[in-house]
Order: C-alpha cells, then sequence, then structure tokens
C-alpha cells in the first residue's frame, strides 16, 4: 500500500486474487463506490498487466512534493501550509486552519454544518434490554426477540405488524410467513416468492471473463422488472399495513373512551357513597325535582282549564246579552200595550187627564178597585 500523487489521504494498494472469478466479483462490487457517505471520492478498481518489483523502497517513484496542489482552507480562503501554525480535519474531512477554526464558536463544521453526535442507544420499549432488538417497519415500535422476553413477538400480536427489522444484521423478518423477506420479491410470471440478489453487471464497461457480460441488456430488462415489482409489492403492502393500523388506533382511542367513562361513573358512585351529607342532599333534590314536575303539570292543567272556563265565560255572556236585549224590547211592547189599554179606559172613564207614568200603576189600581166593589 502507497500514497497516491503525495496527497494524504489518497492510496493505491495491490490486491492479488485466487482466480479471474473472484477478481470479477471484486470489481463489479467496489468499483465506483463512495468511501463514505461524507466523501465526495470513489473507489477506483484496474486490472494490472504487469507488476515490477524494486530493490529497495527508495527506488520507488513518487510524485514531487512540489507538483501537488495544497487545498486552501474554506473560512480565509489561504493555502493550507504545514508551517503557519497547523491545520485541522473534521470528521467530515474538512481541513481549516487552527487559527482560523478556532475562532468559530459553533460545535458544527463552517462548510457542511455537520455535527458528531452520540448514537442513541436502541432498548426495548417494555424491558429496556439492549441486546437481540427487532423494529417494527410500520410503527417503529422496538422490542426484544425471541431470545429474550418477545416483546417484538407479542407487539405483532396486538397490533398485526408483521414485519420487523433486526437492528443488528438490517434482515426483515415477517411473522405471518415465519421467514426472512427483505431479499424476496413476487415473481411476475408465477406470482411465486424469489431471491432478489445483486446483480454483478451494474457497471458500463464489461467484467473481462464474467458470464454474465453477455446478458448485460436482458439483466437491465430483468432488473428494472424486479424494481417496479418490488415498488408494486411495497405500496400494497404499506396501504394494507397503514389500514390496519387506523384500525387498530381506532379501536385503542374506542377502548380507552370507555375506559374513561367507566372511571368516571365509578368515581361519581364513590364519590356519592362516602360523602352522608351529599346522599341527603341528592335525595332531597330528587324530591324538590319530583315536586317541581307535579307542580309543573298540575300548572299545566290549570292553563287549559283557565282557557276552557274563559271560553264558556265569554259565551255565556254573549247568550246574556242577547237575552237581556230580547227581555227589554219585550217590556217596551208590553209598556206600549198597557198605555193604549189605559188611553181606551181613560176614553171610558171619562177622564181626559192622563196621570204621570210614574204614577200611572196606582191610579190603574185605585181604578181597578173602586170598579170591583162596585160590581
Amino acid at each position: 500500500m502507497d500514497r497516491k500523487d503525495g496527497v494524504d489521504d489518497s492510496y493505491s494498494v495491490l490486491i492479488r486474487f485466487d482466480g479471474q472469478t473472484s477478481a470479477d466479483h471484486f470489481y463489479m462490487y467496489f468499483n465506483g463506490k463512495h468511501f463514505s457517505s461524507l466523501e465526495v471520492d470513489i473507489c477506483r478498481v484496474l486490472f494490472t498487466i504487469d507488476v515490477q518489483f524494486t530493490g529497495s523502497i527508495e527506488h520507488a517513484q513518487t510524485s514531487p512534493v512540489g507538483f501537488t496542489e495544497q487545498p486552501s482552507c474554506p473560512v480565509c480562503l489561504e493555502r493550507l501550509d504545514q508551517d503557519m501554525g497547523g491545520t485541522l480535519t473534521t470528521i467530515c474531512n474538512h481541513s481549516f486552519h487552527c487559527s482560523c477554526i478556532s475562532k468559530w464558536t459553533d460545535s458544527s463544521c463552517p462548510v457542511c454544518r455537520y455535527c458528531q453526535q452520540q448514537p442513541e442507544k436502541s432498548n426495548c420499549f417494555v424491558c429496556q434490554t439492549s441486546e437481540n432488538l427487532w423494529m417494527c417497519i410500520i410503527c417503529g415500535y422496538i422490542g426484544c426477540g425471541r431470545f429474550r422476553e418477545r416483546h417484538a413477538i407479542q407487539h405483532w400480536k396486538d397490533t398485526e405488524h408483521c414485519y420487523s427489522l433486526e437492528l443488528e444484521t438490517r434482515r426483515v423478518w415477517d411473522y405471518a410467513g415465519d421467514n426472512y423477506v427483505h431479499r424476496l420479491i413476487q415473481s411476475k410470471t408465477d406470482g411465486k416468492l424469489i431471491e432478489l440478489n445483486r446483480h454483478c453487471a451494474l457497471a458500463n464497461d464489461g467484467c473481462g471473463t464474467c458470464e454474465c457480460g453477455m446478458e448485460a441488456e436482458f439483466g437491465d430488462v430483468q432488473m428494472d422488472n424486479k424494481v417496479d415489482a418490488i415498488v408494486n409489492e411495497y405500496n400494497e403492502l404499506l396501504a394494507i399495513q397503514l389500514e390496519s393500523q387506523k384500525q387498530y388506533f381506532e379501536t385503542l382511542i374506542e377502548d380507552a373512551e370507555e375506559e374513561n367513562r367507566k372511571e368516571v361513573a365509578e368515581a361519581v358512585e364513590k364519590a356519592s357513597s362516602q360523602n352522608p351529607k351529599l346522599v341527603k342532599l341528592q335525595a332531597k333534590l330528587d324530591k324538590c325535582v319530583e315536586e317541581k314536575n307535579f307542580l309543573d303539570d298540575i300548572n299545566d292543567n290549570l292553563l287549559r282549564n283557565q282557557e276552557m272556563w274563559q271560553a264558556k265565560i265569554a259565551q255565556y255572556e254573549e247568550s246574556q246579552s242577547v237575552a237581556l236585549e230580547l227581555k227589554n224590547k219585550k217590556i217596551e211592547e208590553l209598556e206600549e200595550m198597557v198605555n193604549s189599554h189605559l188611553c181606551s179606559l181613560f176614553a171610558l172613564l171619562g177622564i181626559s187627564i192622563i196621570p204621570h207614568k210614574a204614577s200611572l200603576m196606582v191610579f190603574f189600581f185605585f181604578v181597578f178597585c173602586k170598579c170591583s166593589l162596585t160590581f
């Protein structure tokens, strides 16, 4: 292993394989891959035709140091010279002058704002163990496996979330099918589950003697079909699991509301039984409410009777008014008749002066009595 072109973080490695097949597999897997997610550099794998060894390490040809361009500090934009007080390289592979980075008050990187944090340690949500952990890929629940307290399996029984990810190996287990499904897809031809292997012809250039090099185009089409099948299957699975999760949480809400109602009723009953004064007041209140309802009924009946009697009184007054009018009319007719008879009687007796109407009846009575005595 030797540095390449005088750059501190670039190396060239010579690897010898036992056979061409192993070399092809290594080439197809590592060529063009990034060293880490924080770096832009990629690994380049090349086949060698000939290797020459020198007598000592001093004869190895390296590029002169002066020909290598030094990078610049992202803060002051000056060249990173080793003689100017030293440089500092962060974990995200960014270099600065020590004097420049000392003025940066934040704990993150000035370039990418990367901040190194300690990863949170995962524990079982129930027993708090950190061994043999499984995470539900639907809701994120973390529980221990079957070799501990089996809380992950209990979560599947409670929620029917059948897919769980093993945190240590990153493999997905299907509790319903009782097998691993992280590399299984459904075939479009017969509908059977088949294993999804990494296709070896992912690079644009060939790999020499690899047997699948002649079937690159067919492999690409097959890979696209597999990817489409995986996407469709995942979407269907996600929709089913989300619907199941919705029903599960709706059931939890209904159970919680029912339990809350029971607790409120029990609390009211308990409070009522523990306070005798409250019981007496409640009984008195119930009696008052009952009496009030009774009085309300009586009042309603009286109001209805009042309306009925008012209607009868109005009808009676109307009938009395009509009868009184008829009576007065009859009296007037009788008075006129009496007056006419008196006039005839006065003329018969030779009385020319008609007495006052007020003494008419007395005079008439006197005359009547006199006539009776004569007879």
